[in-house]
């Protein structure tokens, strides 16, 4: 019996450090040291819903650097392996899917979510985590101050909306101008804010203000209200759907004006709901796909060759957000330890993306220049 007794102490101790050593293969809360071990970034994008050509250009351009990565050996011969999951563009959507890759799948890092109002409510629960989250489309003002482990490399619209004011109002000399939003989109608010303090800034009256919610399909009162105030120009601050159709009813209701956009304006689906009520729109981005730049237009030519269309701004940024985490990932220590790697991911300074070159500064905020875009026979153009 005392035979046997200690044969099982024996063998639990045997599991017990067994255990431990497994334990001890990884740290920084789950970030494997194990050089065979996939680097497991998580994603959350609206994949479906409202939005979700948004969410699916980001899953696309992040796919197409992920296989670019890995092809050229990884991070020293480890894999980047993604873990996608679909937040609906909802909130809540957006928190749950943070805490399952943070808490279940133990990543690395998150990239996402789509929409800034889903980081505004997620980014705070994967800072006080300690997980890098970084956004590759949030632009409202904020994002970067939500905490130390929160990033992104999309271009807030307080960087591109005064550049996409001065080069309209040079262009088109306008004085007065009529300001449209969804007053639901924490995202559309922060812009329409912009565009007031950029429009003031440049001398430009808002003779008339009028607001929709996501989802709205008819503008035609808000439209009629506009008229009245005779603008010579409008500043739309939307999702893509929204403002293609505030468009084609703004142009069949006698309203062609020039047409300033934030960055809902940024998706070629824009162009392709709205047709022709899209011509000459204006809006401000970092990401030109024909920019002659061959890292541009090889990305262009590879993505165009697996997903049959050109990439837009969301793919690009979505593109550079994976190239930006694999430098990071390069630093000593940060592919096994999230402190490590969010310690990396904030120095780095002057890398050349697609869209051009990219810092954070202090806050997680990226440093970059942008440029104005207009539609022109239904295709982006730069202003020069």
């Amino acid at each position: 019996m005392q035979s046997n007794k200690r044969r099982l102490i024996v063998l639990l101790l045997s599991l017990s450090l067994a255990l431990l050593i497994l334990a001890g293969c990884s740290t920084g809360g789950g970030a494997p040291k194990d050089a065979a071990v996939e680097i497991k970034i998580g994603v959350v994008a609206t994949l479906s819903g409202g939005g979700a050509d948004y969410g699916v250009s980001i899953k696309q351009g992040l796919e197409t650097a992920q296989d670019k990565i890995n092809a050229a050996g990884g991070i020293n011969g480890r894999k980047i392996s993604l873990i996608i999951e679909d937040s609906h563009g909802d909130k809540d959507e957006a928190i749950k899917a943070v805490q399952k890759l943070i808490n279940e799948d133990r990543v690395l890092a998150i990239i996402g979510p789509t929409n800034s109002g889903e980081m505004f409510a997620a980014g705070p629960v994967a800072d006080k985590a300690g997980v890098v989250i970084m956004g590759t489309s949030n632009t409202a003002k904020g994002i970067g101050e939500i905490g130390p482990y929160v990033f992104r490399n999309s271009l807030p619209e307080d960087s591109v909306i005064p550049v996409t004011v001065r080069k309209a109002k040079e262009k088109l000399g306008f004085t007065r101008v009529a300001l449209l939003y969804s007053a639901n989109n924490d995202w559309a608010v922060s812009s329409a804010k912009t565009f007031e303090k950029a429009l003031q800034e440049q001398g430009v009256a808002i003779v008339e203000t009028q607001t929709f919610t996501d989802g709205d399909t008819n503008f035609q009162a808000q439209l009629t209200r506009v008229a009245a105030a005779k603008p010579e120009a409008l500043a739309v601050s939307a999702l893509y759907k929204e403002s293609a159709l505030l468009l084609i009813q703004a142009r069949r209701q006698g309203l062609n004006l020039p047409v300033m956009g934030g960055n809902g304006f940024n998706d070629p689906e824009l162009m392709r709901i709205a047709g022709e009520a899209a011509e000459g729109a204006l809006v401000g981005s970092p990401w030109f796909a024909g920019k002659a730049d061959p890292a541009v237009q090889a990305f262009v030519a590879e993505y165009q060759k697996r997903y049959n269309t050109a990439p837009n701004q969301f793919a690009a940024q979505a593109y550079d957000a994976l190239g930006i985490m694999a430098e990071a990932l390069k630093a000593e220590g940060a592919a096994g330890d999230r402190a490590k790697f969010r310690d990396a991911l904030a120095a780095i300074k002057d890398y050349q993306g697609v869209t051009g070159k990219f810092s954070f500064d202090q806050n997680g905020n990226p440093l970059m220049d942008a440029m104005v875009l207009q539609v022109v026979n239904g295709a982006y153009r730069e202003v020069k």
